[in-house]
């Protein structure tokens, strides 16, 4: 059994619950709007990330990492990508990917709005974390970590706050 951490749309800020949130982690998996180096160096002083870019980043975290990965994760093929939509309205782009890579986890960010849906039509499980960043239209500050066994995927955790409360 393994749990993995999921984060998105940071924008230069990890909040202070992410050590005891992802301590039990193996991986962090950052999707995108990092926003600052810094991030990915306090992530990773928890466990190892694989972090994508997403629109807002600079061309220093850019040159850290990509727009898109696939990996393998205990027997389960994950594509992480910044902007994917949603189930039923994928952009064509990642359509197309979805389609080609056929992947088990979609994990995406860009919206701000915490989703975990199963998509029938693609037999892909569908994550975006929302966002765990203090700057964007969101209200609540989400996180999600998600436990693994054996390739099957168990359990999905998440954490929230008021964007703006102490705790």
């Amino acid at each position: 059994m393994s749990f993995v951490g999921i984060i998105s749309d940071t924008h230069g800020h990890v909040p202070d619950a992410a050590t005891d949130f992802f301590k039990e982690c193996t991986e962090i998996w950052h999707a995108g709007d990092i926003g600052d180096l810094k991030v990915l160096d306090s992530l990773a002083k928890i466990c190892p990330v694989k972090a994508v870019y997403g629109n807002i980043d600079s061309h220093q975290i850019r040159a850290h990492t990509s727009p898109l990965l696939v990996f393998e994760y205990d027997s389960l093929k994950i594509m992480l990508k910044h902007i994917v939509g949603h189930p039923g309205k994928y952009n064509p782009e990642s359509r197309e990917q979805i389609m080609t890579i056929k992947p088990t986890i979609v994990v995406a960010g860009h919206s701000h709005i915490l989703s975990i849906k199963y998509d029938k039509k693609m037999k892909c499980l569908f994550i975006n974390p929302g966002a765990a960043g203090k700057y964007g239209l969101h209200k609540v500050q989400t996180m999600v970590r998600l436990r693994i066994d054996n390739g099957e995927i168990k359990n999905a955790e998440i954490w929230e706050k008021q964007r703006g409360k102490a705790f």
